[in-house]
C-alpha cells in the first residue's frame, strides 16, 4: 500500500470522534503522513499519533 496524507480530524473522526470538541483547529488540520495508509490504522495507532500531534503542537506553542 502506499502512503497517505490525511488530516488529523480524519484520524479522530475515524477513531475517537468524542475526543473533537477538546482540540483545536490548527490541532484538527495537522497533516498526517501515513505510511500504509488510513485503511490499516488501529485504534493504537490512532491514539498514539493524537497524543504525538497534541504534543507537538503544545512544543511549538512554547517556542513563539
Amino acid at each position: 500500500m502506499e502512503m497517505e496524507t490525511v488530516k488529523l480530524s480524519d484520524i479522530v473522526m475515524k477513531w475517537f470522534p468524542e475526543m473533537l470538541p477538546f482540540l483545536r483547529e490548527n490541532e484538527l488540520n495537522s497533516r498526517i503522513v501515513l505510511r500504509d495508509g488510513i485503511g490499516i490504522l488501529e485504534a493504537d495507532d490512532a491514539m498514539e499519533i493524537i497524543q504525538y500531534s497534541i504534543c507537538e503542537h503544545q512544543n511549538h506553542s512554547f517556542l513563539h
